[in-house]
């Protein structure tokens, strides 16, 4: 049930997130539309408008949904190029709160376009947590309680995921606890906050590899405890976040499981320091 002080609600979490939401949108689709010409333009490396031509005449409109996307209208680089600003104003209406669930309805529809034109450059795991999250987000009306646990149900199986992956992936650094002895020095997107990292002691650095499996492993099953259990989970998984940012660099992978830690949180906890006219 709800309480009067705003136990059990979600508007305000909800308010808090679609404007977070927007803004991950915003770089995601600055982002894509920097490189999308050169990426599946005319004369791009995989060019879209021959991936649509081939499942034109294959399958006819019905090759549509195997790859859905505006651009079997058109993909010619100016709508390669109109897509990737169209998102850009739709994003600043949505952080702006203008027309929310027309904003909602065309930035899903305009990022996965550019999704399926993007191809292997775009099949990242942040490209597919963005997609499921901005599906979601069509339902979160008011904080709709099926959406929250929806998007409680995803942060779950990327944190939860995340860390069994690690250990079935028979790489025995994860097993021995040695992988981030090798990890910052050796990740594909470095910046200097990994270089730091890297000169830690080593019993340290087995310590935070031990942690990071527990919390990716055994954290998110606090997610679906009673309130404070639940928070406590939010906050560990808050401080992994903010320590991967801080050594190593995912796109806006990070930035959205913490945008999605909110739904742990409820409008009485987030309205202690988030004003309720977000």
């Amino acid at each position: 049930m709800s309480g009067a002080d705003g136990s059990g609600r979600y508007a305000l979490i909800a308010a808090l997130f679609l404007r977070l939401l927007a803004l991950i949108y915003l770089a995601a689709f600055v982002s894509t539309g920097l490189q999308i010409i050169g990426l599946a333009g005319d004369q791009g490396i995989l060019p879209v408008g021959e991936t649509i031509a081939r499942l034109r005449a294959e399958y006819g409109w019905a090759g549509f949904w195997r790859h859905p996307s505006i651009f079997w209208l058109s993909a010619s680089n100016d709508a390669l190029f109109a897509v990737a600003l169209a998102g850009c104003v739709f994003s600043v209406a949505l952080l702006l709160y203008v027309l929310p669930r027309l904003s909602l309805i065309a930035l899903f529809g305009l990022y996965l376009s550019l999704f399926h034109a993007g191809q292997l450059f775009m099949n990242f795991q942040w490209d597919y947590m963005l997609l499921e999250s901005g599906f979601i987000a069509l339902f979160l009306a008011n904080g709709s309680r099926p959406a929250v646990w929806l998007f409680r149900w995803l942060l779950f199986r990327i944190s939860f995921l995340s860390g069994v992956s690690k250990l079935i992936s028979q790489d025995p650094t994860w097993a021995n606890l040695t992988a981030l002895n090798y990890f910052f020095e050796t990740q594909p997107l470095p910046h200097w906050g990994g270089w730091y990292a890297h000169q830690l002691p080593d019993w340290l650095l087995r310590f935070a590899t031990g942690s990071a499996l527990c919390i990716e492993i055994l954290v998110p099953f606090l997610m679906f405890m009673p309130r404070k259990i639940r928070f406590f989970g939010a906050w560990l998984t808050i401080l992994m976040q903010l320590l991967i940012i801080a050594t190593s660099n995912h796109n806006y992978a990070n930035f959205l499981v913490l945008a999605l830690c909110l739904f742990l949180f409820d409008d009485r906890a987030v309205g202690q320091v988030v004003p309720a006219a977000v």
